[in-house]
């Protein structure tokens, strides 16, 4: 399956492949930027396809993606189990709690979840 716009809750999504390429550098988060503006208002990556370089936060990596996807006024929601990464990492749980409870960043186990949060946004 190729990423594909989808609507859900009435939103436009750009659901990305869970078979797609790894988004492992800033260029390739603002590829996906530039697909989403083909009339997406969220990006749904799965969390497969990122690096674990985005996980471990020393790194800066999930920073700076998070940070284009806000440039850019898009959501990102990042689809899948990330519960053995939490599980090792304080402060990438004190992330998702945070992201998840703003509005422009997720972390979110399916697209159900995704689609139950856009309805309550709206």
């Amino acid at each position: 399956m190729p990423d594909e716009v989808r609507e859900l809750a009435g939103v436009p999504v750009l659901v990305c492949d869970p078979d797609g390429p790894l988004v492992a550098t800033e260029q390739d988060a603002l590829d996906l930027i530039g697909a989403a503006f083909l009339g997406a208002q969220v990006v749904a990556v799965p969390a497969n396809r990122l690096p674990e370089g985005f996980f471990s936060l020393g790194t800066r990596f999930a920073g700076d993606v998070m940070q284009k996807f806000v440039n850019y006024r898009l959501r990102l929601a990042v689809i899948g189990d990330i519960s053995e990464r939490l599980a090792r990492s304080p402060a990438l749980r004190a992330l998702v709690h945070e992201s998840n409870r703003a509005d422009h960043v997720w972390f979110l186990p399916d697209l159900d979840a995704l689609d139950a949060r856009l309805r309550a946004a709206s």
